[in-house]
């Protein structure tokens, strides 16, 4: 058994650069000795690649040949922690600029700095650190562009971005126009085969997204899922999926919204799951023992938003759910990053898809031509918005939450009508199969067939939209015919909920 120093002494320990690591850093350091102190360079690597390793070897070589000063910037506490870390470990000595630390004198024995972005910034705005010694500022989650304001005050810097998801977060702020060139390291594919990162299992479940509404930033808002995957049908579908293929496996569940992440704590406590629930308010005292309860416990269950997709290791984690949707490239994979770290008792993990994801983005595993994202960023945007807008003929939130026992409330009227004339079935059938589509709604959210009925009017703009995709898959029809359709779909529906409800009734009695 080793002792605490023992221990300790290990935990300081450099890690042993990878093959793969040591070819990166050789080609990174190149460009440093080969193009001008301005050169902007961005490097991609899948998260688990070990970027911050790579980094502080790149911080160490330039130390020990040019012996100027480093500065790597983070976002988050506890990503500017950690890199302090790993910068040790590789033998660079580093201060860690944080709101203690108020100025940096210019004779600082110090050659490295981790600085969040904030906290930089608001140095350099009261001229508290001298910016004329550093000649190599390294970015950490270079995808962020929080850090673009501050690179102008390093005129005679080297600039090395990181990230795994060479996209900028932001649609107006390309990441081509701060960076001169990418370079990229080694496929997750590649990672998987040569046994440095676990191989994914992976589950999908299509779920209906149409009462998603994207925000001013593009990606699904916090509302409008909330009121999705809070719904009863919704929590239902995450217990079935985690009980078949997570269960007594330790499960980070990843959601968009508080209310959604506390409900789904509160179902699988109820269950008698060991679960706890982390957001981005929670006090860093009751984080901090979360974590080390989630590190040391078997089977546990962490429900999340916006606090686990960077700055969060635990390379025990079994199990990621996606118990939401997302637009973001970035943070599909920063999510699902947080289960592929590999062990000597772990060569695979389970990704749950409860948000379409993997049809929007493709498998997590699979190849992406980081070179054509990142010099063409609005191609790949007008794909995401094709294929968001493409999931979405928006029904109403308000109403959509009428109906919280339905899994399937769309109905794609002109795939079903292709389907119809592809079978040699007439065209009516598409109207008989969507009429039973929302009686089996109505039926399925009401407890009387006065509650259906006055459910089935909420429906009234759906069918109208209905009835305007069918008369135009038929081609010409007049008005009247129009009208006469969406009569005889409304009584048709109100006939079949009687019809279906009273045969419910008399079987519960009989």
């Amino acid at each position: 058994m080793e002792t605490p120093t023992e221990r300790a002494a290990i935990s300081l320990r450099p890690k042993k650069l990878y093959s793969y690591q040591v070819d990166d850093i050789n080609t990174i350091f190149s460009r440093i000795e080969q193009q001008p102190a301005n050169y902007r360079l961005l490097y991609q690597l899948p998260t688990g690649g070990g970027k911050t390793i790579i980094f502080s070897e790149l911080a160490k070589r330039f130390i020990e040949k040019y012996n100027k000063k480093v500065i790597v910037l983070t976002h988050r506490t506890e990503l500017s922690k950690q890199t302090a870390g790993t910068l040790k470990r590789s033998g660079v000595q580093n201060k860690l600029i944080n709101t203690t630390i108020k100025s940096v004198p210019r004779n600082d024995k110090h050659h490295c700095y981790v600085a969040m972005v904030e906290t930089l910034k608001n140095r350099l705005k009261k001229r508290a650190i001298a910016t004329d010694s550093v000649g190599l500022v390294i970015i950490d989650e270079a995808h962020n562009n929080s850090f673009q304001k501050l690179l102008g005050n390093f005129k005679n810097a080297f600039i090395i971005g990181v990230t795994a998801t060479p996209l900028s977060s932001d649609v107006n702020l390309p990441m081509n126009k701060n960076y001169n060139e990418l370079i990229t390291g080694k496929c997750i594919t590649s990672l998987i085969e040569e046994g440095f990162l676990a191989k994914p299992k992976t589950w999908r479940y299509d779920v209906e997204l149409n009462s998603l509404k994207t925000g001013v930033h593009g990606d699904f808002t916090v509302r409008t899922s909330d009121e999705l995957y809070s719904s009863p049908a919704m929590l239902s579908l995450l217990r079935d999926a985690y009980e078949a293929h997570s269960k007594n496996k330790k499960t980070l569940i990843f959601n968009t919204g508080i209310f959604t992440s506390k409900k789904v704590c509160q179902m699988f406590t109820e269950a008698g799951y060991n679960i706890r629930h982390l957001d981005n308010k929670t006090p860093a005292e009751e984080r901090k023992q979360t974590l080390l309860w989630f590190k040391k416990t078997k089977g546990a269950i962490l429900t999340s938003v916006s606090i686990l997709t960077t700055g969060f290791d635990e390379p025990s984690v079994q199990s990621v759910i996606l118990n939401r949707a997302t637009t973001s490239l970035t943070l599909y994979h920063q999510m699902i990053g947080r289960g592929s770290r590999r062990l000597s008792s772990k060569k695979t993990f389970i990704i749950t898809d409860l948000g379409n994801n993997t049809e929007r983005f493709g498998h997590w595993h699979e190849p992406v031509d980081w070179e054509f994202v990142f010099e063409n960023p609005e191609v790949y945007y007008e794909m995401m918005s094709a294929r968001s807008a493409s999931e979405a003929h928006n029904i109403p939130s308000d109403i959509r939450a009428k109906f919280p026992n339905s899994k399937e409330v769309a109905f794609d009227i002109e795939q079903a009508h292709h389907d119809a004339i592809v079978q040699g079935l007439k065209p009516k059938t598409v109207i008989q199969e969507s009429i039973r589509q929302h009686a089996l709604m109505c039926m399925s959210n009401a407890s009387s067939i006065t509650e259906a009925l006055h459910l089935s009017d909420e429906l009234d703009a759906e069918i109208t939209w209905r009835i305007k995709q069918y008369a135009k898959c038929l081609g010409n029809t007049t008005k009247n015919y129009k009208e006469w359709l969406m009569q005889d779909y409304k009584q048709r529906l109100q006939t079949l909920i009687k019809k279906w409800m009273n045969r419910h009734d008399m079987q519960k009695t009989a």
